[in-house]
C-alpha cells in the first residue's frame, strides 16, 4: 500500500465548556481509498473530520498531510492539496453553476484574481466530471438538492485535491441522487484521490467503502473492511438496538438492519 496522504496521530480534542471528548485517534488515510466515517449521533464524527481538514487543533497528538503537520500549513496551500465540504454549506447564493464552481480556483488565483485559460479548462473539466455542464448556466439557487451538491463536488474537485473531506455529502438526497453522489466519489478515488466521508447510512458505506472508522463516544471502536466493522453483536451495543448483519444478495457486501418492534410482532 502507497504512504498515506493524511494521517491522524494519537489525537485527542474537547470543546471548552462540553463534556464531548474525542479521545487518542489514530488512522491514516491513503491515495485512491474511499473511507467511511460512522457511528452513532454525538459519537465525534464530524469533530474528527474537522481535525483531519485542520479546521480544529487537536488538544494533544498531531495531524498530517505528506508529513507535514496540517497546523503549520498556510490555508492558501493547504487548500491545493485538501478540499473539506461541511455538512451545511451555504446554497442560498445567486451565482451561476460556473461561478461556483471556479471559487474552487481561488487558491490558484494570482494577485488580481482573474481565471487563466488553464483555471478555465480545469472547472470545464470538473463540471463534466459531475456531470453538472449542462447547467453551468443556471443560477445555483434554482436546482434541486442532488444537482447543488454535485455542484459543490464540483468546487472541491475544481481545487484539484489530493484529499476530499466531506461531511454527510448525501444528507437529505433522495436514494437515486444519494446513489449519484457516492457513485462520483468512488469514481474520483480511483483516480488517486483519498475520499473520507462521514455518513450515517451504515448500508452505503458498505457498498461504496474500502474502509470504515466506526466511533463510538469519542473513540474508535472498529476499523476495517466493511466485513470487519459490521458486526451483530459490536453495532448493536454501540447503536442501542438489535442490529442483525445479513448479506446483500446483489453484491454479497453485508447490510445492517434494525428489527423493531413490529419486525418481531410480524415474526
Amino acid at each position: 500500500m502507497e504512504a498515506p496522504l493524511l494521517s491522524v496521530r494519537d489525537c485527542s480534542f474537547s470543546y471548552r465548556g462540553g463534556d464531548f471528548r474525542l479521545q487518542r485517534v489514530s488512522l491514516e488515510l491513503h491515495p485512491g481509498e474511499v473511507v467511511g466515517i460512522v457511528g452513532p449521533n454525538g459519537s465525534g464524527k464530524s469533530t474528527l473530520l474537522r481535525l483531519m481538514g485542520g479546521l480544529l487543533r487537536p488538544d494533544r497528538g498531531d495531524v498530517t498531510l505528506d508529513g507535514v503537520a496540517v497546523r503549520s500549513v498556510r490555508r492558501r496551500r493547504l487548500a491545493r492539496r485538501l478540499a473539506f465540504l461541511p455538512q451545511d454549506p451555504e446554497t442560498s447564493f445567486r451565482f451561476a453553476v460556473r461561478e461556483v464552481v471556479a471559487m474552487g480556483r481561488y487558491p490558484y488565483l494570482g494577485a488580481f484574481g482573474f481565471l487563466t485559460g488553464r483555471d478555465i479548462q480545469v472547472v470545464q473539466s470538473a463540471l463534466e466530471e459531475t456531470a453538472t455542464a449542462s447547467l453551468g448556466d443556471r443560477s445555483f439557487f434554482t436546482l434541486s438538492g442532488g444537482e447543488k451538491q454535485r455542484v459543490l463536488i464540483a468546487g472541491i474537485l475544481a481545487q484539484e485535491p489530493s484529499v476530499m473531506l466531506l461531511d454527510e455529502p448525501t444528507a437529505a438526497l433522495d436514494i437515486h441522487h444519494g446513489s449519484q453522489v457516492l457513485d462520483l466519489l468512488w469514481g474520483l478515488s480511483r483516480r488517486g484521490i483519498a475520499v473520507a466521508a462521514v455518513t450515517h447510512d451504515l448500508n452505503a458505506a458498505s457498498l461504496f467503502c474500502d474502509r470504515l472508522v466506526l466511533l463510538s463516544r469519542g473513540r474508535v471502536a472498529r476499523m476495517g473492511t466493511p466485513a470487519e466493522v459490521m458486526d451483530e453483536a459490536l453495532l448493536s451495543a454501540i447503536y442501542e438496538a438489535d442490529v442483525r448483519i445479513v448479506r446483500n444478495p446483489l453484491t454479497s457486501t453485508p447490510m445492517a438492519l434494525v428489527l423493531g418492534k413490529a419486525a418481531h410482532d410480524a415474526s
